[in-house]
Order: C-alpha cells, then sequence, then structure tokens
C-alpha cells in the first residue's frame, strides 16, 4: 500500500450530503475480482446522462477540476453498503484525501485500509473549504498527516484527528496483510512448531 505522509493536491468540491456507495460506484460495474478497474466508472450516475453523454455540469467533469486530488463533500459520505469498490474507484481515479463532517463508518476503515484519508473536520471547516475550491481556479491543499494540518496558499490551517492506530498504517503504508506480514518470522516459527507437534512429536522444537 502506498504510504501517506504529506500530500499537496486540486481540490474538488462535491456539495452533496449522504453520497452512498452506489453512488461512488453503481452495482453494475461490481464484477471484478480485482482491485483495479473502477476509477473509469466513478460517480457514474453523475458524470455521465442516460445517453452515455458526458455530463458537462457535474462538478468533475469541470476542467478546471481535472487531475483533483482531494475531494470536499457533505456529511454522511460513504453511507450505503460496505462496498470496498468505492474507495478502490476514488483511489484509482486519483483522490489521496476526502474532507467531510462526517463518514460513514465502515467507508471510512476501508479508505484507511487501502492508502486513502478520510479527514472529519466541522462543518463550518469545510463549507470554508468548499468556498474556496468553488472560486478562484487551481485551489490546492497541503495535508500533512504527521503534523495532522490541512494549510493553503493564502493563511488557512486547520488541525485535525485521526486514530493513532490509523495514522501509523497510513504513514507506514501497511494494510491488513502489510501488519500481518511484519510478524512473518514468528508466523513462521509457529508454524514449523506446529509441523514438529504433528508429524515429528519427538523433535527438539515440538518441546
Amino acid at each position: 500500500m502506498q504510504p501517506f505522509r504529506n500530500h499537496t493536491g486540486l481540490v474538488a468540491p462535491l456539495d452533496r450530503a449522504n453520497v452512498d456507495t452506489d453512488q461512488i460506484i453503481p452495482k453494475q460495474f461490481l464484477k471484478r475480482i480485482e482491485r483495479t478497474g473502477f476509477g473509469e466508472f466513478l460517480f457514474y450516475d453523475w458524470r455521465y446522462s442516460p445517453d452515455g453523454q458526458l455530463n458537462t455540469s457535474f462538478v468533475l467533469n469541470e476542467p478546471r477540476y481535472e487531475g483533483a486530488s482531494i475531494l470536499v463533500t457533505d456529511k454522511n459520505f460513504g453511507c450505503g453498503s460496505s462496498r470496498e469498490h468505492a474507495p478502490w474507484a476514488l483511489g484509482e481515479y486519483g483522490f489521496r484525501a476526502i474532507i467531510a463532517p462526517s463518514f460513514a463508518d465502515i467507508f471510512a476503515n476501508n479508505c484507511f485500509k487501502n492508502g486513502m484519508l478520510p479527514i472529519t473536520l466541522t462543518a463550518d471547516q469545510v463549507r470554508e473549504i468548499m468556498t474556496r475550491a468553488q472560486q478562484p481556479e487551481g485551489y490546492t491543499l497541503q495535508v500533512e498527516l504527521e503534523r495532522q494540518t490541512i494549510t493553503d496558499s493564502t493563511g488557512l490551517s486547520i488541525l485535525f484527528v485521526v486514530g493513532e492506530f490509523q495514522r501509523y498504517c497510513l504513514l507506514e503504508g501497511l494494510d491488513d496483510i502489510g501488519l500481518t506480514l511484519r510478524h512473518e518470522d514468528a508466523i513462521s516459527a509457529y508454524e514449523h512448531r506446529s509441523h514438529c507437534r504433528t508429524y515429528s512429536p519427538n523433535c527438539r522444537e515440538a518441546q
């Protein structure tokens, strides 16, 4: 998993509340067993009209937000089903951080496990960032996980809180598999002892 330490990126404002995972990645695209191939279908029903044409009124289709890597949105982002495909799609599209007043718990946990940082701020702080992202073109934020700060070039400075365990995993680039592999020597030793007990009960390791 790619570590998250300090990230500077263009901000895209998605001014919608209660965005559920079926809106993030619609169910008809959940046919792959890999973690890749979902980014192109992110927010599909909003990015495209029913006839398949690009919906130019949707925020992510505006040229000014092309290449955005930080999404600011409204409360309860990622509600609905627990599909892990939602952060997969967001990450493959290019987002590294999401800022909102609140997140669905399972969605937030899935973000952490996939190298993406969900940041919870107050509604007023989110609204301030949303407003700034909607005004001058090219609005960027600097997100520093080590210091847990969000800053911009015009004086904005906000502290945020992330759980210590989630912060550690993101800084080190560790998902569940990576955490397990940190104990690879102990796991191998246990498996060897178990093998001895089963097949060679008199061997030294089985004692």
